[in-house]
């Protein structure tokens, strides 16, 4: 069977299309599964891990929001692998290795969103900082399965690493996850933060709705549907200078009205708890679960912290917290 569909994407797929059977392979050779190409076994990997599971409880960008309907970090990997394979169908890539690649993407990120990469970033300066995309790269390749990593293809590998900063990723799937990602939040973000009655519709950037838009739903139709004609006319991943403008501009526009305010509020309090778990944690190494332990020789004890904080939940960290630094009340009978 995966030969047939091995088969049927090199019957189906474009030219600049990345065929399952010309993967570059993974770091430790596996044989074949007799089902699934390289690409859907890597995504089967990716939903079924710990820290995928995890991010249903991780910020995205408001902390600890009273309602039901705000997005988390699970949430927000849901609706970019809807637009990314949304986008890689219309222009006949790889699906399949779309849609690993969007779900693996933020597997590293910290809890409390932004605010914990910022605290994480300047607690580890001295061993290179930290960044959730390179984080979610070592997760996939050094931490999940108990150390053993999941051990994907290179091609989702390169994907979740250049998801996100300067690097631009070596397939077209690659490059739909990073534009996908960007629709993606800056859609839902204004979303949660007009139902959170920080803004209102019409706050929004006047110029960069009448490009895209006034509506949810007609701004991501208008942008997928310009990666399409962009893709299909260029075979290149990318957006009009016009819509692409509008979009950075509601960026900006959410990065001073809706980030930073909300962020700054709380953040004080983010950078305090994950200050004193890290701290702890450095002087308290040998009170690391032992899966961490492992890693030390090789990474160094600041590492290993950092990847202990970073994989914690919201919940779980604030849990921690009040473990090691909260009296209790004694129970006397």
């Amino acid at each position: 069977m995966r030969e047939d569909q091995e088969q049927l994407e090199r019957l189906t797929l474009a030219d600049w299309a990345t065929l399952a059977a010309d993967s570059q392979g993974r770091q430790n050779p596996v044989a074949e599964c007799p089902r699934r190409t390289c690409f859907q076994r890597d995504r089967d990997r990716i939903v079924h891990c710990k820290a995928f599971r995890r991010l249903g409880h991780k910020t995205q960008v408001f902390i600890s929001p009273e309602g039901d309907h705000y997005r988390d970090r699970l949430t927000h990997t849901l609706e970019v692998a809807q637009i990314a394979r949304t986008v890689a169908r219309s222009l006949r890539l790889n699906e399949d290795l779309t849609e690993a690649i969007a779900l693996g993407h933020d597997l590293g990120h910290t809890p409390f969103g932004h605010a914990g990469e910022r605290t994480l970033d300047r607690l580890c300066k001295t061993i290179g900082g930290f960044r959730h995309n390179d984080q979610s790269l070592r997760v996939a390749d050094c931490l999940e399965r108990d150390g053993a990593g999941l051990n994907l293809t290179q091609e989702v590998r390169d994907g979740i690493a250049c998801h996100t900063g300067q690097k631009h990723a070596a397939t077209p799937e690659g490059r739909i996850v990073h534009f996908a990602d960007r629709i993606a939040y800056v859609n839902h973000d204004i979303d949660d933060a007009v139902r959170a009655g920080i803004i209102g519709p019409e706050d929004l950037p006047k110029e960069a709705v009448r490009v895209l838009g006034a509506t949810h739903g007609d701004r991501i139709d208008t942008m997928v549907a310009d990666m399409v004609r962009h893709g299909e006319r260029e075979q290149e991943i990318g957006m009009d200078a016009a819509v692409h403008d509008a979009m950075m501009e509601l960026r900006s526009y959410l990065f001073r009205q809706v980030y930073d305010s909300c962020s700054r509020q709380e953040e004080h309090k983010v950078d305090g708890l994950l200050t004193a778990l890290y701290d702890y944690f450095l002087q308290h190494i040998e009170q690391l679960p032992e899966f961490y332990h492992k890693h030390i020789p090789e990474d160094g004890e600041r590492r290993v912290v950092c990847d202990y904080i970073a994989g914690m939940t919201d919940r779980f960290a604030i849990e921690k917290y009040t473990e090691l630094f909260i009296p209790r009340s004694w129970d006397i009978k």
